[in-house]
């Protein structure tokens, strides 16, 4: 780059030296003097010649030109210089960004990698947030900088703006001109700064998906150490940060080419000035001293002395923050590299168990949590450990599980120093499963396979274009020092599992969720996905075959009096008029059902079809009556249940509108007292509500401005409501819901009920069973898992522990939130499963929440105030020691 620098000097030299002889020799006419005198272009003479020879040495002796043909080619020559010059800054800038950004990509995986090597005693102390903010936020500007740092000291300047007005005051025409082309550059600059906005949009979402996603495996980073997935959340972030390199790059290509485009437009006024200016002053139109004027005036010098005192309060800064950052990451002994390494070969399995030597664990306050544990866990034993509150029963659990280092003692296992074995040994041989272990935003498919993502074992198949982009973004990750392994590979270790394929995976997910009573939970959420039908077309296609089938069992089932299939001729009683309105199911959130009343084409159909005034008459009716029956009982009461289209709560607010409305004209009202006062009849089911305000006349002209509205909608780029349609899948609306099409009557008992039931059984009949399941898998769990209960949450963390198979299972008071006898069952469960014909068992080793639950093992450990006080079956402890006596008690 600053070879580059120093080779635009010379044409950015002759840039500024052609002006002066354009205005000296063929504008003022010196060597023209005479009639018919030419003047020499592109003479070259041998720098120094006269001195060495006494006479000048001629390289070249150039063109014989005359006056105006001089003129001409200087010009020329100068509009050269000035598109070469636009070109060397282009290229400066360009390659001044893509180090930068290659530099910044470089620190923010190394702060990363770094980050995964920290003790997990530290994310105990420090926030997720602060993390996610120093490798993304923090470090921003010393990108800006690195590019800036060496060429800015060398390419400081500039040149100003035009002064419009006195150009004007010289000559109108050049001004004129002038005004032309900064108009032309005030439409063509924003033209061209549309994608640099839309780029900007995609780097702010992917920087965002960037931030989230070091915030959940920073608050989930138990998770990948004790599943040896360190490397594949590598190979994660190289594929975020690939995705917001070339996103950056696109921009600072497509910034500087605007930069370029427009120092152009900005120099070819020089050029217009110097060539027709000159031609004016030659034929005597244009004063030499005004056309002088004009180019001073529309040239600026540039300022150095600025440039320096902004670069250096800029690396003063960067500076700073870079060594805030260097402190902030040294604080800590780091894990070695070698122990998070990808393993040449395969994972070899435990052959011996645990032995314990003189145990001891201390918290950050240096109080001693147990001390002196001395244990042996073959490998196929069954262990419970237990103890009263503050025993150090929870902690000595996590310390062979490696989630904590101990302060003192040896944890042995296969015969080494569990310290001293790589995680793709300890991470793939023990499953570790905890109440409160951390779920990221993904689907359960995602969430379960996790623990088998410990490195790729296929590759990804690609060729063409796909194939070409891979190769330049593997050069970038070795350019910029980032990890190697592709993140978009299969790293599902089938083989590890005992299966070769998908079809596989997901048998042994169905295994894992059966033993802890989830799998119908999963087949649930699969009634509730959606489905693309470009996609799954014969799923689809055998959806809405099971959708005929289920109305044609209406009859027999005795579901015709409650169930009202959707008719796009027909008034569906059970919905509200909003939903009869739109019969369809929302894509533009616009749309929503609680939007419909302020939404702008919705009141324009409602207008043209005469019921804007209707429903707003009746929306105050419905108030009213509302306010007369409900008004004076308490938000509690259970006669609020029946009411659909208003909460308790927002009667005082209805009570004041109706005060405010009275009987003022439709005209006059405001349109927040409008848009509450339609919610209302929007909301309203006849069949529900039984207020007697929808008679058949009424239905009849909500289906004609259904009609309208379709009509409309169809004119629209992008259609925001996905109809009910009997012969089409609805891929916005719910499998269930695509079955059912129609309304289950609120007022039957149990109603939705038996219908979901007689759904999930022709589902079954039909062999569709699988595939809902399959769609339960890709349920989005939400950030935390928070779309799920505690209860599934904590299911699906012990099901993903199993799943993996390990040598040694470890629950460490993993189902906390269920009740006794669900747990006693899925224990019992878990216990008879792990044992396995073939004579290499699974070893158990669980702290149940419950004492009780011991009883199920061959073994239990009895801790009490940080010592193990019991060792031995749960029949001989419960005869003969006291603190266990306590706990069963």
């Amino acid at each position: 780059m600053l070879i580059i620098i120093l080779l635009s000097m010379p044409t950015y030299f002759l840039s500024l030296e052609l002006p002066k002889r354009i205005v000296n020799e063929p504008i003022q006419g010196v060597g023209f003097e005479n009639p018919g005198d030419t003047g020499k272009f592109m003479q070259f003479e041998l720098p120094f010649g006269e001195t060495l020879t006494g006479s000048p040495i001629a390289l070249f002796d150039g063109l014989e030109l005359e006056r105006i043909g001089y003129l001409i080619a200087l010009s020329l020559t100068f509009l050269f210089l000035v598109v070469a010059n636009g070109q060397f800054k282009m290229y400066i800038n360009t390659f001044k960004g893509r180090m930068g950004e290659r530099i910044l990509r470089r620190l923010r995986f190394e702060l990363f990698d770094r980050v995964l090597r920290y003790p997990l005693s530290r994310f105990r102390r420090t926030r997720p947030s602060e993390i996610a903010s120093m490798i993304k936020d923090e470090v921003e500007p010393m990108g800006e900088f690195i590019g800036d740092a060496y060429t800015q000291p060398l390419f400081l300047g500039g040149q100003a703006a035009v002064a419009l007005l006195f150009i004007l005051l010289q000559n109108i025409w050049l001004g004129v001109a002038t005004l032309v082309v900064v108009i032309f550059q005030a439409w063509l600059v924003p033209v061209l700064r549309r994608r640099l906005v839309e780029l900007n949009k995609e780097r702010q979402l992917v920087s965002r998906t960037f931030a989230g996603k070091l915030g959940e495996i920073a608050e989930g980073m138990q998770e990948t150490h004790t599943n040896d997935t360190s490397n594949y959340e590598r190979a994660n972030v190289t594929d975020v940060l690939g995705k917001l390199f070339f996103i950056r790059f696109e921009l600072y290509q497509r910034k500087f080419m605007v930069k370029f485009i427009n120092n152009f437009l900005v120099q070819f006024l020089a050029f217009f000035f110097y060539l027709v200016g000159g031609y004016l002053a030659i034929r005597g139109v244009l004063d030499i001293g005004q056309l002088i004027g004009v180019i001073v005036a529309y040239k600026d010098l540039p300022a150095p002395i600025k440039g320096l005192i902004d670069y250096d309060q800029k690396r003063q800064v960067v500076t700073v923050r870079y060594e805030q950052i260097v402190e902030l990451v040294t604080q800590d002994v780091l894990q070695e590299k070698h122990l998070q390494a990808v393993p040449d070969g395969k994972v070899e399995r435990f052959n011996s168990g645990y032995e314990i030597n003189r145990l001891s664990l201390e918290d950050d306050g240096g109080s001693s949590v147990f001390d002196n544990a001395n244990l042996k866990i073959d490998l196929g034993e069954r262990v419970a450990i237990v103890g009263p509150f503050g025993s150090g029963a929870p902690q000595f659990a996590e310390v062979i599980a490696g989630i904590q280092n101990p302060s003192g003692g040896r944890v042995i296992i296969d015969g080494k120093s569990m310290e001293e074995l790589p995680e793709y040994i300890t991470g793939r041989n023990i499953s570790y499963s905890y109440a409160n272990s951390y779920l990221p935003q993904a689907s359960i498919m995602d969430i379960l396979t996790y623990v088998l993502k410990n490195q790729p074992v296929r590759p990804l198949e690609r060729e063409g274009a796909e194939l070409a982009n891979f190769q330049l973004e593997m050069q970038e990750i070795m350019r910029a020092g980032n990890f190697e392994l592709d993140y978009n590979a299969d790293w599902i270790d089938y083989e590890r599992i005992g299966v070769d394929d998908d079809s596989g995976i997901n048998e042994e997910i169905s295994k894992a969720l059966s033993t802890v009573d989830m799998e119908k939970d999963v087949r649930a959420l699969g009634l509730r996905g959606t489905l693309d039908p470009s996609e799954k077309p014969e799923l689809c296609a055998a959806l809405v075959d099971a959708r005929k089938r289920f109305r044609e069992r209406l009859d027999p089932l005795g579901f015709s009096e409650f169930v009202e299939p959707f008719d796009p001729e027909l008034y569906n009683s059970q919905s509200t008029i909003g939903e009869n309105l739109l019969f369809g199911t929302a894509i533009d959130p616009q749309f929503n059902l609680e939007h419909l009343p302020s939404n702008e084409l919705i009141r324009s159909i409602l207008a043209e079809q005469d019921l804007e005034k209707t429903f707003f008459e009746m929306g105050k009716e419905v108030a009213e009556t509302t306010i007369e029956l409900f008004g004076d009982l308490q938000s509690d009461n259970p006669f609020f249940d029946q009411l659909s289209y208003m909460d308790p709560e927002d009667i005082p607010e209805y009570r004041a509108t109706l005060t405010r409305v009275g009987d003022k004209p439709f005209e006059d009202i405001t349109e927040t007292d409008r848009v509450l006062i339609l919610r209302l009849p929007l909301a309203y089911t006849e069949e529900q509500n039984r207020l007697g305000l929808l008679d058949q006349n009424l239905k009849e002209k909500i289906l004609e401005a259904r009609k309208k509205l379709n009509e409309r909608f169809m004119e629209l780029p992008k259609l925001p409501v996905a109809f009910f349609e009997p012969e089409s899948y609805n891929p916005a609306a719910s499998v269930l819901d695509n079955v059912l099409l129609g309304r289950v009557s609120r007022s039957v008992a149990e109603g939705e009920e038996r219908v979901g039931d007689a759904i999930r059984d022709l589902l079954d009949e039909m062999g569709l069973t699988d595939d809902i399941f399959r769609i339960g898998l890709e349920f989005n769990v939400g950030s935390g898992g928070k779309r799920l209960s505690e209860t599934q949450r904590q299911k699906i963390l012990l099901a993903r522990s199993l799943l993996k198979k390990p040598d040694i299972l470890i629950v460490n008071q993993g189902l906390n939130s269920l009740g006794a006898r669900e747990q006693g069952e899925i224990i019992r469960t878990i216990l008879s499963q792990t044992k396995s014909s073939t004579g290499r068992n699974i070893t158990v080793i669980w702290v149940p929440v419950n004492p009780a639950f011991s009883e199920y093992f061959d073994r239990v450990v009895v801790f009490d105030g940080g010592t193990v006080v019991g060792d031995g079956p749960p029949k001989e402890l419960k005869d003969n020691n006291s603190v266990y006596q306590d706990l069963l008690a």
